[in-house]
């Protein structure tokens, strides 16, 4: 029903105001009595062998919804219904902003994929704390946190701590979002020894807490494989719990899109099918590099339960997934569900 009805017409229209059109109309929906209780018997997957135990914490399934679609932490409840196993809400900064001006987000029809340059926009820490208390916890929730653009490069760390301190209660565990390309001053995000400075700084953060959150870090696919040896060490040294691969790329080689189009629509991230196999790749010489020493959680490119697998195959723990929800549905959810039973 979705692609063959709703897709043709959602794409019709523009992809951030059909976003939030989408999540209107999931959230009134769920509100209709008995529509949570049919999504629930149309997408979720309830068996024991799909519980997958990471970092001291149960996930249901290892299916789960990346970072960027529910930004504000609005719609996790409702999205439960959809047979995911967790949500990553963000990325969540100190302060509200705006993000980059519009338009800033495009599909590429033809190669399956979405291109963003949305700046971080979203509704700030307190604004999401507001939603997560209402959480009635169907499911494990991550924390994506990342800095405000206009902050000064000295006060990164102090964003970040910002985020992680206040989110602490309400997620069951936190990514820093070091990777993303459309955000200003990103090359000391990058730097190793920045990077070593700012989880030592969220891991001492940690340490107050009575109860301690696993903290993962979220890299780039566009990494070459001695920046890769580096992100190996980094986790070492600082015993970071896991690693999510990867972010979007900003690499455009071998779309379908013409140049034409690609000139028009400018800078931004990369993400959906074109970045399917850099992803993976990026998995398999992390896993077989270091020897399989941290969890990943695979993203990018899964738009169907093979690619989901080929995910875990190449050594990702648990998967996510984005643009390929956005072009395959919510049955995608279910699809990777059961093939992974068939496999048990």
């Amino acid at each position: 029903m979705y692609k063959l009805l709703l897709r043709p017409l959602f794409f019709l229209f523009d992809p951030e105001k059909i976003h939030y059109f989408t999540f209107s109309l999931i959230k009134n929906s769920s509100k209709i009595p008995g529509f949570s209780a049919v999504f629930r018997s149309l997408y979720v997957v309830n068996d024991k062998r799909l519980e997958r135990n990471l970092f001291g914490i149960t996930f249901k399934n290892p299916v789960g919804l990346a970072a960027g679609f529910d930004k504000n932490a609005v719609l996790y409840n409702e999205l439960a219904n959809f047979g995911f196993g967790f949500i990553e809400i963000g990325t969540v900064t100190p302060k509200a902003q705006a993000g980059n001006p519009k338009k800033r987000l495009f599909r590429l029809k033809d190669d399956q994929g979405i291109i963003n340059r949305m700046g971080f926009n979203n509704e700030g820490l307190e604004a999401a704390i507001t939603q997560l208390k209402k959480n009635k916890g169907r499911l494990i929730i991550g924390g994506n946190i990342g800095k405000n653009t206009n902050t000064k490069p000295e006060d990164y760390t102090k964003d970040y701590l910002e985020c992680f301190n206040a989110l602490h209660p309400y997620v069951d565990y936190f990514v820093l979002n070091v990777s993303c390309p459309n955000v200003g001053s990103h090359a000391k995000l990058n730097d190793k020894e920045y990077l070593e400075e700012l989880i030592g700084a969220v891991q001492k953060a940690n340490q107050t807490f009575e109860k301690q959150k696993p903290i993962l870090l979220k890299i780039s696919p566009d990494l070459n494989n001695n920046q890769l040896d580096e992100i190996i060490d980094l986790v070492t040294v600082t015993k970071l719990d896991g690693v999510i691969a990867s972010n979007t790329s900003t690499d455009r080689v071998g779309l379908k899109a013409s140049e034409a189009q690609l000139e028009a629509i400018g800078n931004g991230g990369l993400s959906g099918q074109p970045v399917k196999n850099k992803s993976t790749q990026v998995i398999k010489y992390l896993t077989n590099k270091s020897n399989k020493a941290f969890p990943i959680i695979g993203v990018g490119g899964i738009h169907s339960a093979e690619d989901a697998l080929e995910k875990i195959a190449a050594g990702a723990d648990l998967v996510q997934v984005y643009t390929g929800f956005i072009y395959e549905g919510p049955s995608l959810v279910k699809a990777i569900n059961k093939a992974l039973l068939k496999t048990t």
